[in-house]
């Protein structure tokens, strides 16, 4: 029988540990660690959405406030959708032992993922926070007591002597960050293995397929008996077809209010932060204003399009069930197997993709009209500040 174990999630552990959202280990310090987590996370966005109280909220002022808070806003979202709906059934009815060699392989392939996305963040997360405590770390080697005026990383307000606190502040911004962060690769990274393992059912029916009609191929004597067992095996490829089908349903369905809520939130997250980015470039290079909303796209297209590729791989699964029905041999069968055989190919004119409530479909194409869409509003916002 195939477990949990056979996904390679090992690494996956660990990260949803880090952030208290391993579903099998909720000790009296992992709710403590979810209260402490969500305490940073809204005050961070509460404290960037109160500097719209003490200050005059010109068109400017609202997309330096709404440009970063919304990405804290999306990292609160998924933090607590996914904390709410972990726990994902996983089909546990595999015994040939190739099927569990194909489930493993797509499990091997969702650890390559993971241990890519930690690489990337390891490797790229460092450099702004240095960059941000570059003044203070300089200040404490060379033994500096000039005194440096406080240059805010995010527009908030604490309602207390942010020059005196810099230090208290920039770490609460920092740690919201790298919580966010964490969890966007937490939650993403054990997406991917729940969607590899789609996949590999898909994989699995296709299999099946095959198995169904070159083992009543291969077997001479009784017809009725063969075809019976070309039945039993066809029978078993369509059971796992459904059971793709309804698990990646299933899993989406799960999430359907959570990727909708980021959709909208990102999109406008997204063009705010261009727009952000385009005002730094031609007003003037100023690597502090272009910092943060280059961190804020990186993570927003990384995510959008991790996701929609692993989408359409689904898609494109489901789609080799049926191109494989095609190239088996159907013409060495009985008729009556022919007909069946028919039956199934009937199916595959109606196309399977991940619908995101109505509202999204996730694909490459997706993503190119995420895109298209991003930049239809970057640009309105443009012509209204022209």
């Amino acid at each position: 029988m195939i477990c949990i174990n056979c996904l390679n999630i090992s690494l996956n552990r660990i990260l949803l540990l880090a952030v208290g959202l391993w579903p099998y280990q909720q000790s009296k310090l992992v709710r403590f660690q979810l209260i402490l987590v969500y305490a940073i996370l809204t005050t961070c966005i509460m404290f960037q959405f109160t500097a719209l109280l003490t200050s005059k909220c010109t068109s400017d002022f609202l997309i330096d406030v709404f440009s970063t808070a919304l990405l804290y806003v999306m990292f609160l979202i998924k933090y607590s959708w996914f904390h709410i709906n972990i726990e994902v059934n996983i089909y546990n009815k595999l015994t040939d032992k190739n099927e569990i060699t194909i489930i493993k392989k797509y499990g091997s392939y969702a650890k390559r993922y993971t241990a890519g996305l930690i690489f990337s963040v390891v490797f790229i997360s460092p450099a702004p926070v240095l960059y941000l405590f570059y003044p203070y770390i300089l200040d404490i080697v060379l033994s500096i007591n000039e005194s440096r005026s406080y240059s805010p990383v995010l527009v908030t307000e604490y309602f207390i002597d942010q020059e005196k606190y810099s230090y208290l502040i920039l770490l609460h911004i920092i740690a919201a960050l790298f919580i966010g962060i964490i969890t966007v690769l937490a939650t993403g990274a054990i997406f991917i293995v729940y969607l590899q393992y789609a996949c590999g059912m898909f994989q699995i029916a296709s299999y099946r397929m095959k198995q169904a009609i070159t083992i009543g191929n291969s077997r001479k004597g009784n017809l009725s008996r063969n075809k019976n067992l070309i039945y039993k095996e066809l029978i078993r490829a369509v059971d796992m077809h459904r059971e793709a089908m309804r698990f990646s349903d299933s899993f989406v369905s799960r999430f359907k209010v959570m990727f909708s809520s980021l959709i909208v939130v990102g999109l406008t997250s997204a063009s705010l932060n261009s727009f952000r980015i385009f005002q730094a470039l031609t007003l003037g290079y100023d690597i502090e204003e272009f910092l943060v909303p280059l961190v804020s796209m990186i993570t927003y297209i990384s995510y959008m399009f991790l996701a929609n590729y692993i989408a359409q791989e689904i898609m494109d699964h489901n789609n080799d069930v049926f191109d494989t029905v095609y190239n088996i041999q159907w013409y060495a069968v009985s008729l009556n197997v022919q007909k069946m055989i028919l039956f199934l190919l009937q199916r595959g004119t109606k196309a399977f993709n991940l619908n995101i409530a109505g509202l999204f479909v996730g694909s490459l194409e997706g993503a190119a009209t995420l895109i298209s869409t991003g930049i239809s509003y970057f640009t309105v916002i443009y012509s209204t500040r022209i």
